[in-house]
């Protein structure tokens, strides 16, 4: 299998599709770089080089005991760019991956990369405060964790009704759109599963988003019942310089997989590559 071995020994699973400018995807919690695949192909059908990965502890990757912070998620992003030399790099992380994306940046600059897209990220941050009142309640987190501990594989079931918005007449989400989240889901650690609520729900990414000097893409549905998108994709994208927001009606938190908005997003994210 292609792999990166990081710094600490820890194997980073990737495809890498197609020739041309590079194109990396930063999949989403619980998912697996599995998720990008529509995107990959859309990518290298139309001459670019796409390449996702699987976090560790997530899909093929080495399935860590720990690790499970945004510095060290970032910096196993920065060993796969490094391990393939890749530069003017377009970055496009979805959920919890835009805090990985926005940590990169923070740690490790803006050199290798050309720009970036957030889509349904959790950046700035999730967690309700005083300073972001239209956050996710603790309890919610809470109840994630109990979820994952007391039966995870019913857990996953339950939670793709959410993630794709299945609640909503109309819905275009299809009984493979949740098979295939529970699949990825499902080889995910459970160790990892846990420790990933704490780091998403709680990491500010605030000073990294401002250390961003590239176009970036801000892609959010407006009933994105996982990640709202008034504290997140609204406040990233005002905080990243010259930051563009499209805003997708209706749109879940499984934008990239669901018929209909897939292909919506295929065409933003082909014509942001091409400027």
């Amino acid at each position: 299998m292609p792999v990166c071995t990081t710094r600490d020994g820890t194997d980073i699973f990737f495809k890498d599709w197609g020739r041309g400018r590079p194109v990396v995807f930063i999949h989403g919690w619980p998912l697996s770089g599995d998720a990008w695949q529509d995107q990959l192909k859309a990518v290298a059908d139309a001459g670019f080089r796409g390449i996702a990965h699987d976090r560790r502890g997530h899909g093929r990757s080495t399935p860590s005991w720990d690790g499970y912070d945004f510095d060290t998620f970032a910096d196993d992003l920065n060993d796969l760019l490094t391990h393939l030399d890749l530069r003017d790099v377009t970055l496009v992380a979805h959920s919890m991956g835009g805090g990985e994306l926005a940590r990169y940046v923070g740690r490790h600059g803006t050199g290798r990369l050309r720009s970036a897209v957030l889509l349904s990220a959790v950046t700035p941050v999730m967690a309700r405060s005083d300073s972001n009142p239209e956050g996710v309640p603790d309890e919610v987190f809470d109840s994630i964790k109990s979820g994952i501990l007391a039966e995870r594989s019913q857990f996953w079931k339950d939670t793709a009704e959410g993630f794709f918005s299945t609640n909503r007449s109309g819905n275009k989400v299809t009984q493979g759109n949740k098979d295939a989240f529970w699949y990825m889901a499902m080889a995910q650690t459970i160790e990892g599963g846990v420790r990933c609520v704490d780091a998403f729900a709680y990491t500010d990414f605030t000073d990294d988003l401002k250390k961003f000097d590239i176009p970036t893409l801000v892609v959010h549905g407006d009933d994105d019942q996982i990640v709202p998108l008034d504290a997140t994709g609204r406040k990233a994208a005002e905080i990243i310089r010259d930051a563009e927001l499209k805003v997708y009606e209706g749109g879940s938190h499984g934008i990239a997989m669901v018929p209909g908005d897939k292909e919506r997003f295929h065409r933003d994210l082909l014509e942001f590559l091409r400027r």
